[in-house]
């Protein structure tokens, strides 16, 4: 349709681009003359300029200056005032939008230092920070919001090529009247604290010298610096390797390293490396990578990925996020944060071998024997003791590292070692994407104490699901547990647990898994939980703080596959109008009381038939909803199957006696069947608001002060708060079978597998190997606690044959409630009796790799 009105524009397309480039060279016009006004206006100083009068001279100097440093005797200098001097007044009023990420990284090493002080308990304020490019000085007053820099650095080093930066940090620090922060206008790559500090030299301290290797630098280090940082500076250095170089010389053993930049880089680039500290969100596509290099290559930044790469090789990850400044076209960039790409700590500092061989005995429950000093007889010894196919998988990894010259994976590099390494893109691991599936974990820690009586001599193994139970097991301080788990994102969540327990107090504990929401998670996240934190967990949580901070959400416990049953019940709740009978169950007070409730006003709409039929008895729904896989929908099905042929004789109750169209025509009774004999018991026996958090979570979306898992109680926190509460905690991220075949033999005493063995092929393979890798690992008259969908799972016979003693402590039989969850048909304890030789041999491998043979 024509339009009604005369077009602006002429039709001729030459008339046009003449108009719009005239527009064009007004545009510029007008940004010259403002900027050559304000720039030699006597009477205004750039602090007095208006948002607008910042944003054209910074658009001036940017895009329209043309640079004039090049081909001079000054070289990178006299291009960087070219490009500086024009904007060096407004620079921190237009950097803010579009440098992101610079807090963060400011808190991310505060936090590390900080936590550094407290753990060795020194109080000396004898601290030294470089801040390489730092020029107007904004990160270092940044920095006043984490510590107090004036006492808690001896020396600050703003070290920057550009005279005019240089010129207004220097005003900025008079103007604060910090006595300790040094502007230093020199060439990075010549900086050298021995020029400014009396810092002793830090040599290898040991009665002869080290042979050069991957960890040695060839040039003398004094190694003073306990932080260097680099905000956006890195992608502004043509000649990034030689500075990079020059700041491992810097750094101290012990020190950290900040670095926040722009950047593009392809996820195939990673696709070898497992020492980068996780990869979420680090791919950029090909338009991104291509637009944002030209973009900024304008004004001379580079963005090629070498830049982080050779960084990362250099030092070893400690840190590392990514993120896109979504106000500005989402550009990306990253945040990281590293460490001398030797490993030490403070006790033991010229002896990382040692780091490496006590991981692997912790991970293994091998002998491990504390050198005084680190020899061949040191290795030697574990080799011996420790079967070379008992070696961890993170020593495997470690010993291809070191043999590759590489930087070890970032799992070593933590103030904690509870995660154990993994390979993350791994399609084991990739499957779950980012999503954990339980929020919560659905076992009753209250029944597995009154059956485990663990004590301080047990060590544990136990599928981690949401943590809930690692908590409640570490309440009775086992010898060691052993988190087990293929879903990395299961292990996020505990890694988030137990970090809040060290670094939190019990209000915000509280906040964060009592009720699942927290405002502040964020900041707390940054400057409290990251030194606990491994680097996965780490970008996983930053990825996904709207989990306790949306104000649109219910919190952590609508969060997770299991999410989806909850938001089933409370669709329900709000369509059919039963809202308020949910609330007046929780708040019944005697269980006459919830009966009532339940009877008359719930279970009539949640129970039906038709409700069960449509819905819940779906395969789809009960593997996304509530994580039942096929294998043990099979096994609920067999033994509704054998309830209804009992009094024609004797029915196999194993999926094995039954073809799979006769377990799929009962599926839809059979799981109503099941439903029942799970929720009325439990509403018989349990008063839902006053003593069951299992399904009042459910039905709330947080817990109440008086209705809580065991390890929310404010004693379990001053408990779990403990400095070494988690000392015996290692996390896995892998099969069971996997974790219980390099375990030392006869070392487990405890054995947790939740309703794992329900998972497999009725009468595989795999099954009967894993019992025989139980065997194996338990001690003599160790335990495997389990539950199952069947009355009488059919793998208990091959428990049985494979030398256990099958004992079932709890049967779902007439109405009988086994614990307060319920969900399962039954519980078993399985006893070792005796050890069974493995039915087909193990395959070994050669000798492990002499660590010797890699001195570091």
């Amino acid at each position: 349709m024509a339009s009604l009105t005369p077009s602006i524009l002429a039709r001729d397309p030459h008339t046009q681009i003449i108009i719009v480039g005239a527009a064009l060279v007004l545009l510029i016009g007008v940004i010259f003359a403002a900027t050559f006004r304000s720039s030699t206006s006597k009477k205004v100083e750039d602090e007095e300029l208006t948002a607008f009068g910042s944003f054209l001279r910074f658009f001036y100097a940017s895009f329209l200056k043309p640079h004039t440093g090049d081909g001079t005797g000054n070289g990178q200098q006299d291009a960087l005032e070219s490009f500086y001097k024009a904007q060096a007044g407004v620079y921190d009023a237009t950097r803010k939008r579009l440098l992101r990420g610079r807090e963060d990284m400011l808190g991310l090493v505060a936090a590390q230092l900080v936590q550094k002080a407290a753990r060795e308990r020194t109080h000396d304020p004898k601290r030294i920070w470089v801040d390489i490019g730092g020029g107007t000085g904004w990160n270092i007053e940044a920095m006043s919001e984490y510590v107090d820099v004036e006492n808690f650095f001896s020396s600050v080093y703003l070290v920057d090529f550009s005279p005019s930066l240089c010129e207004v940090a220097r005003k900025r620090f008079a103007r604060l009247g910090w006595k300790n922060v040094k502007v230093v206008c020199q060439d990075a790559r010549t900086f050298r604290l021995e020029d400014h500090e009396n810092v002793e030299h830090v040599g290898n301290d040991i009665g002869f010298a080290l042979p050069p290797s991957y960890f040695s630098d060839d040039s003398a280090s004094i190694g003073g610096a306990d932080l260097i940082t680099l905000s956006y500076s890195l992608s502004m250095i043509p000649d990034f390797y030689s500075v990079i170089d020059s700041l491992t010389s810097l750094l101290a053993p012990t020190g950290i390293i900040g670095v926040v930049d722009f950047y593009v880089q392809s996820i195939v680039d990673l696709s070898c490396r497992n020492y980068t500290g996780g990869v979420i969100n680090r791919h950029v596509n090909w338009f991104g990578r291509l637009f944002w290099r030209a973009w900024f290559d304008v004004d001379r930044v580079g963005l090629e990925a070498g830049r982080r790469d050779y960084l990362e090789y250099r030092f070893g990850t400690v840190l590392s996020a990514d993120s896109r400044n979504v106000l500005l076209g989402s550009i990306p960039y990253y945040v990281w944060v590293g460490s001398p790409k030797r490993p030490s700590t403070s006790n033991s500092p010229n002896y990382p071998h040692e780091i490496v061989e006590r991981l692997d005995a912790v991970a293994t429950e091998s002998p491990y024997l504390l050198p005084m000093n680190h020899t061949n007889t040191l290795s030697r010894t574990v080799e011996k003791a420790t079967p070379p196919e008992l070696r961890s998988k993170a020593y495997d990894a470690a010993i291809v590292n070191l043999s590759a010259n590489l930087p070890l994976p970032s799992f070593f590099y933590q103030n904690h070692h509870w995660r154990i390494h993994y390979d993350d893109q791994l399609k084991k691991h990739t499957q779950f994407g980012h999503e954990f599936i339980y929020a919560f974990t659905w076992e009753d820690t209250r029944v597995d104490h009154r059956l485990l009586k663990l004590t301080s001599s047990d060590v544990v193994l136990a599928i981690t699901s949401a943590g809930d139970n690692i908590l409640s097991y570490a309440l009775n301080s086992p010898a060691r547990i052993h988190a087990v788990d293929l879903n990395p994102n299961q292990n996020h969540l505990l890694e988030l647990k137990v970090a809040a327990f060290t670094a939190l107090p019990y209000a915000d504990v509280w906040k964060l898994f009592g009720q699942g929401k927290h405002p502040n998670f964020r900041e707390l996240l940054i400057s409290r939980l990251s030194p606990h934190m491994s680097s996965r967990a780490f970008q996983y949580w930053l990825n996904n703080t709207n989990v306790f901070t949306s104000s649109r959400g219910k919190g952590l416990y609508e969060t997770g596959g299991s999410r989806h049953a909850i938001r089933v019940i409370r669709l329900l709740a709000t369509t059919l109008r039963f809202s308020k009978q949910i609330t007046a169950l929780l708040a019944a007070k005697t269980l006459n009381e919830q009966r009532e409730i339940w009877t008359t006003k719930i279970r009539p709409i949640i129970m039906s038939r038709i409700f069960s039929y449509l819905v819940v008895s779906q395969e789809k729904f009960l593997w996304a909803a509530l994580g039942v896989p096929h294998n043990q929908l099979a096994m609920l099905e067999a033994d509704h199957l054998a309830s209804e042929t009992i009094s024609e004789g004797p029915a196999e109750a194993s999926p094995l006696g039954h073809s799979e169209k006769e377990l799929n025509s009962s599926r839809g009774k059979a799981v109503w069947e099941y439903m029942v004999q799970t929720l009325d018991p439990v509403i018989n026996n349990s008063l839902i608001g006053e003593d069951n958090p299992y399904y009042l979570v459910c039905l709330q979306g947080s817990y109440s002060h008086r209705c809580h898992p065991d390890y929310l109680q404010p004693k379990s926190h001053q408990k779990l708060s403990r400095g070494n509460a988690f000392d015996g905690l290692r996390i896995h991220t892998d099969e069971i079978n996997e974790v219980v075949s390099r375990l030392t033999p006869g070392t487990l005493t405890v054995a947790v597998v939740m309703d794992s063995m329900d998972w497999f092929d009725p009468g595989s393979v795999e099954a009967e190997r894993q019992i025989e890798k139980l065997n194996r690992a338990l001690k003599m008259g160790g335990r495997v606690l389990l539950r199952s969908a069947a009355l009488t799972p059919w793998y208990v016979s091959r428990f049985e044959a494979l030398g256990f003693q099958g004992k079932r402590v709890g049967a779902r039989i007439a109405g009988a409630c086994i614990d307060r969850v319920n969900m399962y048909a039954s519980c078993w304890l399985l006893t070792k009796i005796e050890v069974v030789a493995p039915s087909t041999p193990r395959a070994t491998r050669p000798s492990s790799v002499d660590l010797e043979s890699l001195e570091i």
